[in-house]
């Protein structure tokens, strides 16, 4: 199990990354490059910075105001293990997960890896962002074809259920 991840960087504080202040982790490393991505400088997989799991946590504990975690990207799903790790220590503490994804879900449940990730998220935001259907009026997504997907309820209903909040 890895105790480092491959990142791009880091907000200390959000309010548009999800449900209120978040601390949002940028994944370095995606394989999708959608046109239109607000963050194609996370497209390369050798960029970055390594950051230990530890630190992140240790940054996080620091503000009191903090609600969440938001993981975000790049694709956290390409480094699905350690992200998992990283969200199952906030978790541990009391953190609210949010994970952003260019997969679908049912892409995601299909595979075996990435469930560990899937496990330790609240809420997952799924789908490729499509310019076409971009929409500045939507919460916590950009395109309406994406989903913020409740994985608590998902999991107790063994299917999915989108969230209220989107």
């Amino acid at each position: 199990m890895s105790d480092h991840l491959r990142i791009a960087g880091v907000v200390k504080e959000s309010i548009v990354d999800g449900p209120g202040i978040r601390f949002v982790v940028f994944a370095q490393g995606c394989p999708h490059h959608c046109p239109g991505c607000h963050n194609p400088a996370s497209h390369d997989f050798k960029g970055g910075q390594l950051v230990a799991i530890d630190s992140i946590i240790d940054e996080m504990n620091k503000n009191p105001l903090l609600h969440g975690i938001t993981l975000s990207g790049g694709e956290p799903f390409e480094q699905a293990q350690a992200f998992a790790e990283l969200a199952r220590r906030a978790q541990a503490v009391g953190y609210h997960v949010m994970t952003y994804t260019g997969y679908s879900y049912e892409s995601l449940i299909d595979k075996k890896q990435p469930q560990q990730l899937l496990e330790h998220t609240d809420l997952l935001v799924d789908g490729r962002f499509e310019v076409a259907q971009k929409s500045l009026r939507l919460k916590f997504r950009g395109s309406q074809n994406q989903r913020i997907i409740d994985m608590n309820k998902s999991r107790r209903e063994n299917r999915l259920v989108l969230s209220e909040i989107g």
